[in-house]
């Protein structure tokens, strides 16, 4: 007689599980920039934990020595590989992108960032401001601020002179305040009118100067963008400028994009620009009130001028983000040391294809 594995409601549940994890796995794979095929981008670690518990819990409980066994067993442990393939990485157990500096974190070359995406609607102004006032950071990268947060972080302006506000009412205002000199700033509006994005060089103490990048695209979510197609476009045209300028770099802000998508990757081609986070940690910033629904949506990408002094997530600030704050030394002379992120031979074309369908979903030439 047949065995009915459907028979107990547990396995049944145990089936469902499966499936949700191969899908999940599997979906991605598609090169469709639907939201319902990239969203299954962002929980890769969640995936793994599932299929492992999975696997573990089906020898324990339910394996036999049959085809059906056989089949879940084959499953998971391929669901298992993938996800561990794309995560691994961005643990210890992946080699570091982005070197120590041995320098003092006092050295006059050195750069400090706080990035923080606010949560327009929050009024929790004075979180933000403690943990400003917690890392003394060189610059202030908020996004999500509207006139109500440029407001009330208004009392920052006395420690951080020079400043580019963009205070919008949609979710994509962002402020910049910084302790350095800042020369060439502007604020542009790469695909669509109402998504800025900053560019400025901003003066180290030494006298050198750097570049800085500040990006927010939108989410390829339901309510937000039905695809992914902006969102990568403006990532892409980003580094592709950014490459072209000389001397240090750095590109920071709310991606809405995971670490590990073909997108970030692409940038990272396109740019040359190393990840701090390879080989130390995930730092997860998105979502700050779901902790079994984490991944890492803010980013600082650098030149491989950059080295890395400190670096680590900072505390609730009342946001469904958390903040990253981190340390930087700018040693130019040292950048051949650093490794170099490898570009495919089809790595200009896909980008410039990208940009193409971006460009085209945004209504420009």
């Amino acid at each position: 007689m047949k065995k009915n594995y459907l028979r107990y409601p547990v396995l049944g549940f145990f089936i469902l599980l499966v499936s949700i994890a191969v899908l999940a796995t599997v979906i991605p794979l598609f090169p469709s920039k639907e939201w319902y095929v990239r969203v299954f981008d962002y929980p890769r670690l969640q995936t793994f934990f599932v299929a492992v518990l999975a696997l573990i819990w089906y020898f324990v409980f339910y394996f036999k020595r049959d085809r059906v066994s056989y089949l879940f067993a084959v499953l998971l442990i391929g669901v298992i590989s993938v996800q561990a393939y794309k995560a691994a990485p961005y643990t210890v157990l992946g080699s570091q992108q982005v070197l120590k500096s041995q320098k003092a974190a006092s050295a006059t070359t050195s750069v400090s960032l706080f990035i923080c995406n606010v949560l327009q609607p929050s009024d929790n102004y004075q979180k933000v401001l403690d943990r400003v006032a917690e890392y003394q950071p060189d610059i202030v990268i908020t996004t999500e601020s509207d006139s109500v947060w440029q407001e009330a972080l208004s009392v920052l302006d006395a420690k951080y002179p020079h400043r580019i506000a963009v205070p919008l009412d949609n979710t994509y205002g962002m402020h910049l305040y910084s302790k350095l000199p800042l020369d060439q700033a502007k604020v542009r509006y790469l695909l669509e009118p109402d998504l800025p994005s900053i560019r400025a060089k901003v003066q180290l103490k030494s006298g050198e100067w750097v570049h800085l990048f500040i990006v927010h695209p939108r989410p390829p979510v339901p309510g937000e963008d039905d695809d992914s197609r902006e969102r990568d476009a403006e990532i892409i045209m980003v580094g592709r400028e950014a490459r072209k300028e000389k001397g240090g770099v750095i590109v920071a802000g709310d991606f809405n994009d995971v670490a590990w998508s073909e997108t970030t990757a692409l940038f990272q081609e396109v740019s040359g620009y190393l990840d701090p986070r390879r080989g130390r940690g995930f730092y997860n910033t998105f979502n700050a009130e779901l902790p079994l629904f984490r991944w890492p949506l803010d980013h600082i990408f650098h030149s491989p001028h950059f080295k890395l002094i400190k670096m680590e997530r900072g505390d609730k600030v009342g946001s469904d983000h958390f903040p990253m704050y981190i340390k930087l030394s700018y040693e130019p002379e040292n950048a051949d040391d650093q490794p170099k992120v490898k570009e495919e031979e089809d790595t200009q074309q896909e980008a410039s294809k990208a940009i193409k369908k971006g460009k085209a979903d945004a209504g420009k030439e």
